[in-house]
């Protein structure tokens, strides 16, 4: 969906069409642009970017709460039409999806139809602009469907695979973050073209597993299967503050307070489907904006454990916090496993 939250709050207040939106939290409470439409953007604004920020690249921007509720409601209405072509449908957020439509015999199977289909059908009933990546995989229609936004669709056919990825900067592949490629970047690994100049073994030397992945994506192959019953990986809750957090000891007041509300999360999600639990972690972030994070194997939820991975962050940096995070990694393998039983 192009600019999801934005877009409905604009279908719902047909007077902020072609202004400048941004969907989030308010300046003076230190919120972040959760969503953002074009014309937001033309002005540098950006999701993630914090709102009083926002507001000083844009100062006529429109500021809307967000509004949950109403997204998933319109969401589970835009993944009805998805299954009305395929079962085979792996939601990645409210606003984005994976189809599998190998055996879609609607527009005679061609999946550039069925994706032309399917945008018509979500505007004419809904009034929302959606945008369609279609490839033999995951990993390219992922990247096809930002291709060609807004309110538009890119085609990769297989024989395009290897034009196609040759030119795709490092920058693009899931899992590429911002730390990842600046080390690329310092090796002269700027594309996919790049990349296929190393070995599986120089890649896994330079990048450990992540290196075998790369060793695949660079050169277009995906072999993971839309999975329409996806396993929760990770849990969390995270807070910023009016003000800062000066120093460790007031970091670690927060801490009751955001670990009962984890609890009260992992409650509801253990009931819909319960997980061991691999991992503990951590997020904080600085005044200066820099993040950490720290991380420790657990198999219970415990808050001592939490403020000692508290201190460990808080010691990189030893200045004002902004935000902190509590988090729990799930191991899916025993899931995994009574998943593939019945079948």
């Amino acid at each position: 969906m192009d600019c999801f939250y934005a877009a409905v709050e604009t279908r719902e207040n047909p007077e902020l069409k072609g202004l400048p939106i941004a969907v989030g939290g308010k300046p003076e409470t230190r919120g972040v642009v959760a969503a953002c439409n074009y014309e937001a953007r033309a002005f540098g604004v950006h999701s993630a970017m914090p709102m009083s920020q926002a507001v000083k690249k844009c100062p006529q921007l429109i500021m809307l709460g967000v509004n949950m509720t109403l997204y998933r409601q319109v969401s589970k209405k835009i993944q009805a039409i998805f299954k009305q072509y395929t079962p085979l449908v792996q939601p990645l957020s409210l606003d984005e999806a994976f189809l599998d439509v190998s055996d879609c015999k609607q527009c005679k199977g061609s999946a550039t139809l069925i994706a032309k289909k399917i945008r018509k059908q979500i505007m004419d009933e809904h009034n929302l602009a959606a945008s369609a990546g279609i490839a033999p995989n995951k990993f390219l229609a992922k990247i096809a469907s930002d291709w060609n936004k807004p309110n538009g669709q890119f085609v990769i056919t297989p024989e395009q695979i290897h034009a196609f990825v040759i030119d795709l900067p490092v920058k693009k592949i899931f899992g590429v973050g911002k730390v990842t490629n600046q080390k690329m970047q310092k090796l002269g690994i700027k594309t996919c073209a790049d990349l296929q100049q190393l070995s599986q073994v120089q890649l896994h030397d330079k990048f450990g597993k992540f290196g075998d992945q790369l060793f695949n994506l660079s050169r277009g192959i995906d072999d993971r299967p839309v999975n329409v019953n996806s396993i929760r990986k990770s849990l969390s809750v995270e807070d910023t503050f009016i003000k800062d957090k000066k120093d460790l000891p007031a970091c670690l007041d927060e801490i009751e307070r955001l670990y009962e509300s984890l609890i009260i999360r992992l409650a509801k999600s253990q009931k819909k489907k319960k997980l061991p639990i691999k991992a503990l972690y951590v997020k904080l972030r600085f005044d200066n904006f820099n993040t950490t994070t720290a991380q420790n194997r657990a198999s219970d939820v415990e808050i001592g454990k939490y403020k000692q991975l508290i201190m460990t962050a808080w010691s990189r940096g030893k200045r004002p916090v902004r935000l902190i995070g509590l988090g729990i990694q799930f191991d899916d393998k025993d899931a995994m496993i009574q998943l593939d039983l019945p079948i």
